[in-house]
């Protein structure tokens, strides 16, 4: 087994960014928060079950979790030659006089079989490089963008209100040619930071194969110096620009040091230009920021006597990746548990899954159009997003048989077979339906009721329902009383004959006369 477990999802995507992308054991390491030995066991194991990344992207996560954990972990050829402590080497040499040639020496006497002097030197400057790492930061062309958001905001009033709302400025950097992207928008939430990524490989026209945003929420869900995790969006949308993720640590500045710098000048060359402007709208402000952003990228270097944009144009741009043929869609996702009724929750709408899902947990893609829900990677229900609140959508085959076949009555269908037994047990039926706010909610009292002919005769029921109907009591319980007492073969009550209505004339006066009088003379 691994170092330790991650989940299928991750898995993939450390295959995703072998395979695909191309990328060294540490980078896969520092995107997807799981340790190198970690990477390596997976790329091995995919190894030895011969898998490619068609293959991989194809299967769900239980196919592929059973390719790769249905053998043992494969085994890698001990070293034959045996490597030194290395850290007493490091400790004896800040003794006087000691040397690597020295340390050498005792180790090939103590291993004859050992490395020699060369390899010797080189694996202990490969160990001690690791002590304090400080050094200049070299990118190839295309290789990474920086992204960060700057500390200095710019206000812009509302028109009709005359009220303040602070836009936050997104800044862009890319590594080798120091080409910089800028724009407002006004939160840093999720939306705005994945939106602000999109615009910015289009204005790159390509993406690059590393990210290296701050450890901003939206992006990070949990900032770890070594595992950090990644929002889910922000993962899917990396995934769709064929790019990887690697946060820099926390509090290590140097790690997204081309951000920093791409801050300060967008903060010193385009900010600080627009002090004394004010601004109405986020388009208004966008499009100064898009005037001022040009002339940043054509100012020439002060060193290398070239703009940004030629550098760009030189170095970065044909080493970018093609975008790919549509914009990512923003989608957001949700951990849902599916409820006793089969259906899960999203914005109080409620959206049905296959009912063997019940209790189980499951992930929801929700975009501007469609609910997705997905179980170990496998999508298993897909709905049209709905805005109505409190209501169901519902797929017929999501639920049990059983619930399908109660579907197929209708109040027409039980109206229909009551008259087949007579006009009185129709009426009641009919008087059930009525009675409730939705009729759906009778069908139960109306499917006891016509069972009542099968226990006590048809002839029988017809009789009762006729007697509920003439006292006014047409209800299930109703009927079925007058079932078991025997009542049904008794003669029908006569209906009482109704009080003549008093008589109505001119002369006559009636109470309402007295009652104004009343009111009119004065009270002594």
């Amino acid at each position: 087994m691994p170092r330790k477990r991650i989940t299928m999802r991750k898995i993939k995507e450390i295959y995703r960014l072998k395979l695909v992308c191309g990328l060294s054991h540490r980078q896969i390491a520092a995107s997807t928060g799981a340790s190198k030995g970690t990477v390596g066991d997976y790329l091995l194991r995919a190894k030895t079950a011969g898998l490619t990344w068609g293959k991989i992207e194809g299967m769900d996560e239980a196919a592929l979790e059973r390719l790769l954990f249905s053998s043992s972990r494969p085994t890698r050829a001990s070293p034959s030659r045996p490597l030194p402590e290395w850290a007493e080497v490091h400790q004896e040499l800040t003794g006087k006089g000691v040397t690597l040639a020295l340390l050498w020496q005792e180790y090939k006497g103590r291993y004859p079989e050992g490395y020699e002097y060369s390899r010797f030197c080189d694996l202990y400057r490969i160990w001690s490089g690791k002590l304090d790492v400080c050094m200049r930061q070299e990118h190839k062309a295309g290789e990474t963008l920086f992204v960060d958001y700057a500390g200095q905001t710019v206000d812009i009033v509302d028109p009709k209100t005359g009220l303040i709302r602070e836009a936050q400025i997104f800044v862009a950097v890319l590594g080798a040619s120091n080409y910089t992207y800028a724009e407002a928008s006004w939160t840093q939430e999720l939306r705005d930071w994945v939106s602000s990524h999109c615009r910015t490989f289009e204005f790159m026209d390509g993406s690059t194969e590393l990210l290296v945003p701050d450890n901003l929420k939206s992006g990070v869900t949990t900032p770890c110096r070594y595992e950090p995790e990644l929002n889910r969006t922000y993962e899917e949308m990396a995934a769709h620009y064929a790019t990887a993720v690697i946060p820099a640590r926390v509090k290590k500045p140097r790690d997204k040091a081309k951000a920093e710098a791409g801050v300060l000048l967008v903060e010193r060359w385009i900010l600080a230009c627009l002090r004394h402007q004010t601004f109405f709208s986020l388009a208004a402000l966008n499009r100064e920021i898009r005037r001022l952003r040009t002339r940043l990228n054509d100012k020439p270097l002060k060193l290398l006597e070239v703009s940004r944009r030629e550098l760009y144009e030189r170095l970065d741009r044909p080493a970018l990746k093609p975008l790919p043929a549509a914009r990512y869609v923003f989608s957001e996702w949700k951990k849902v548990r599916v409820s006793i009724d089969y259906h899960v929750e999203f914005e109080r709408h409620y959206y049905s899954v296959p009912y063997q899902l019940v209790r189980k947990q499951l992930d929801l893609r929700a975009t501007a159009e469609t609910v997705e829900c997905f179980h170990r990677g496998q999508r298993v229900a897909s709905h049209r997003r709905s805005r109505d609140k409190g209501r169901h959508t519902t797929i017929r085959e999501h639920m049990p048989q059983a619930h399908q076949e109660y579907l197929d009555w209708t109040p027409k269908r039980l109206v229909r077979w009551a008259a087949e037994t007579g006009g009185a047990t129709e009426g009641v039926v009919e008087a059930i339906l009525a009675s409730r706010p939705h009729p759906q909610q009778g069908f139960r009292s109306c499917l006891g009721l016509l069972r009542l002919g099968k226990r006590y005769s048809p002839e029988r029921l017809e009789a009762a329902c006729r007697r509920a109907l003439v006292i006014g009591s047409a209800s299930y319980k109703s009927v079925q009383s007058i079932l078991k007492t025997g009542l049904d073969s008794q003669p029908l009550p006569t209906p009482e004959t109704p009080e003549a209505p008093p008589i109505e004339h001119p002369n006559i006066r009636g109470t309402l006369y007295y009652e104004h009088r009343e009111k009119e003379i004065p009270s002594c």
